[in-house]
């Protein structure tokens, strides 16, 4: 079945979905039951464009286009809004925050443009004078995402290390900190020290133009890679983790890196 308008025949089949004789289960669906689908499927966009796949890249972003419908429809039938005003509003607001682009207010660099952008959405949402720069940054964030965006908005207003080396610093005196309070044995200040290393970490990867989520996201997948590769190594020798100590995990951890950075050599 095909359509000379993708989006509307999209609409249609979801509406028809949702309407009486349609599909129970999408019938039950909430915007609260659809939360978790929701995030789901971004990370599912995210993974395809980390794997260069652009088959499943471009039906993961049609998922993605999915919960936007099916939100859409559902406030509609409650009477709140349509798909045509969330396609309409996003459409209006991006030409109201590129002036740069739609109108004569030619900017000359991406600083200008965020800065820009900040001073548009503050007036737009009729912020008072006395309210914080950091105010609209969801709490509901992932951690890192938050971090890294209230950083960012410090640092346009000049809250900022002038390089690396200070961050770098900061990230020192954390692990100082953490380290007094372990000896101390006082578990909520080891928790809130961590917490500031954490906040530190993001903080020097934001200013090394490094995405803290992607960054770690990496790092966790090549320490599973090499971790697997290590379950197996275990199998062939017909060695079992509770017979072995760290030092000698540790060993064959080390040949599991060895063979890892020969084969990309050899690549």
């Amino acid at each position: 079945m095909t359509s000379s308008d993708p989006i509307r025949h999209l609409r249609e089949i979801v509406a028809r979905l949702r309407a009486p004789g349609g599909c129970p289960w999408d019938r039950e669906q909430t915007h609260t039951s659809l939360r978790n689908d929701l995030l789901e499927e971004a990370h599912e966009v995210i993974e395809a464009i980390d794997n260069k796949d652009d088959a499943h890249f471009c039906e993961e972003l049609g998922d993605l286009l999915l919960q936007v419908v099916m939100h859409s429809q559902m406030a509609a039938e409650e009477n709140r809004f349509t798909f045509d005003e969330v396609a309409l509003g996003i459409g209006e607001k991006l030409i109201r925050r590129h002036p740069h682009v739609f109108g004569d207010n030619k900017l000359g660099d991406t600083a200008a443009v965020l800065k820009q952008w900040d001073e548009i959405k503050r007036a737009e949402k009729n912020t008072h004078r006395d309210a914080s720069i950091l105010d609209g940054i969801s709490p509901a964030l992932p951690a890192l995402m938050r971090a890294e965006k209230v950083q960012k908005k410090a640092a346009r207003v000049g809250f900022d290390w002038d390089d690396l080396s200070g961050v770098i610093a900061k990230v020192r005196e954390e692990i100082s900190e953490i380290e007094e309070a372990a000896a101390g044995k006082d578990p909520s200040a080891l928790e809130e020290e961590i917490g500031d290393l954490l906040f530190s970490v993001v903080n020097l990867a934001r200013k090394a133009k490094i995405h803290a989520e992607v960054s770690l996201h990496q790092a966790t997948g090549k320490f599973t890679r090499r971790f697997q590769r290590l379950e197996s190594l275990l199998k062939e020798r017909g060695g079992k983790f509770e017979h072995l100590d760290l030092a000698q995990l540790d060993k064959i951890w080390d040949e599991v890196k060895a063979a890892e950075k020969a084969d990309s050599r050899a690549v």
